[in-house]
């Protein structure tokens, strides 16, 4: 997300440098460059004019102190801007209500509510310790129920039976009973959307927040839809007390324009991102990293408790072991170390949250895709035990047998193994702590502050 915003802001930035000072002339032109990137980005045009207005009154004639240049003072107002105009902090959920919180999720047909509902239970049992019951008043879209059955049983939570003939207000008194006698932490009910706001459909939520009286009522929004997000959040925010947003498909949404209008309009703050189709692709919103990643600062904080999360600690002991007794490191391990990555929701997705990444060149970021890391995984899928253990026996005929098994070319392979070598040689150096030795080789080279002094 925010791949062309984010583009178009450095390039702004790098036409100041140089200038000593920030005036009505050199901000101009900038400015002009800022408003298009929001526009192209989708973000909608009141939220766009309040934008400029805040950052020309902050910026011109701003004095450039100590080593900043003009560049790094309009970034660092910017920065601050998209903070506010995302929502300042993190807003958590609040679940501070008499067992069972009751959480109700809003929005069109196909804006990811069902998904969001189950990676929301998965979220809260995994990361609160929250015992959650779903349930599905979605009596209109086939096969709505059973999605939402079989989401269930793939997080570990409870679902709670609901059929098409039933009334919506019926279903919800009945699983509210029930999460009250079985005593859940959380009720998390599924609503159903329609292709457009219509009148039947927010009567319908409206008797259903009456019945449940939920705590929270989650707008739940495709990032993709950019401008409609806007217009469909405004009726959503008329009919009901909503409390926060769910934005949906971020990681398929280059542009990014609904994060930064969908608060202007609703008022409410975004609780959740959507990042990708696997149930546990969800992350809390903070307004401050995600304006870090616009600016190409990434954002290390949620890089760290992703891996916290997501790394299967035993193997990676593991392998921290084998690497520091010498022993080969492997295909077997070069694959694992693949998988892994790619549980953290895809290489693309762990360094969009590496400083810099944002301006990286594109050649390089196609390579990082995670379509690229799948057919380095099906080629050593393809090879023998044998030739995992001892990759030096892979000549001519076993490349070409390779390559045909895994559907790819003889180059692929190639590739493959001068990058296993070079991750080789690098599992080398850190025998017998020669890791220490490399992070004190890189104190000297990395700007200040970002490794933690060594001890010997």
């Amino acid at each position: 997300m925010f791949e062309n915003l984010s583009e178009r802001l450095l390039r702004t930035v790098k036409n100041l440098r140089g200038q000593g000072r920030l005036t009505e002339d050199n901000i101009k032109d900038a400015l002009r460059e800022v408003r298009m990137a929001l526009l192209e980005a989708d973000v909608a045009l009141p939220v766009v004019r309040e934008f400029i207005e805040r950052v020309r009154a902050r910026a011109i004639g701003e004095e450039v102190l100590l080593s900043l240049t003009p560049g790094q003072v309009l970034i660092k107002i910017v920065h601050e801007e998209l903070v506010r105009t995302m929502g300042e902090a993190n807003a958590e959920l609040n679940l501070r209500a008499q067992p069972p919180a009751v959480v109700l999720m809003a929005g069109l047909q196909g804006s990811g509510k069902t998904t969001s509902v189950a990676k929301l239970a998965r979220w809260l049992k995994e990361r609160q310790r929250k015992k959650s019951l779903v349930v599905s008043c979605d009596v209109y879209r086939p096969a709505a129920i059973e999605q939402l059955r079989k989401l269930a049983g793939e997080v570990g939570v409870e679902f709670f039976p609901s059929a098409n003939g039933q009334e919506p207000d019926v279903i919800a008194r009945q699983a509210l009973d029930q999460a009250r006698r079985q005593g859940f932490d959380v009720l998390i009910v599924d609503t159903a959307g329609r292709l457009h706001v219509d009148a039947e459909m927010m009567a319908e939520i409206q008797r259903l927040h009456a019945v449940l009286n939920p705590i929270e009522t989650l707008f739940v929004v495709d990032s993709m839809t950019g401008q409609d997000a806007a217009n469909t959040a405004q009726a959503f925010g008329a009919a009901l007390p909503l409390t926060g947003v769910v934005l949906t498909k971020t990681d398929g949404d280059a542009r990014g324009g609904a994060a930064l209008s969908i608060r202007h309009i609703t008022g409410q703050p975004i609780k959740f991102l959507g990042v990708g189709e696997k149930t546990t692709a969800l992350e809390p919103f903070f307004p401050d990293r995600v304006a870090s990643r616009i600016l190409g600062k990434g954002d290390v904080l949620s890089l760290v408790e992703e891996m916290e999360q997501k790394v299967d600690k035993e193997k990676a002991l593991k392998l921290a072991q084998k690497v520091q007794k010498g022993k080969g490191f492997t295909l077997d391990d070069f694959r694992e170390q693949m998988q892994q990555m790619m549980s953290m929701g895809g290489i693309a997705s762990l360094l969009d949250k590496m400083p810099g990444f944002n301006a990286a060149p594109a050649a390089l970021k196609d390579q990082a895709a995670d379509k690229e890391v799948k057919r380095l995984i099906a080629i050593i899928d393809s090879m023998t035990p044998q030739e995992r253990r001892f990759p030096d026996i892979i000549k001519g005929s076993r490349k070409r047998r390779i390559a045909a098994g895994s559907g790819t070319q003889i180059q692929d392979v190639n590739r493959l193994l001068k990058q296993f070598d070079q991750a080789q040689k690098m599992m080398k150096k850190m025998k017998g702590g020669g890791l220490m030795k490399m992070l004190r080789g890189l104190q000297g080279k990395l700007p200040m502050g970002s490794l933690p002094p060594l001890k010997p």
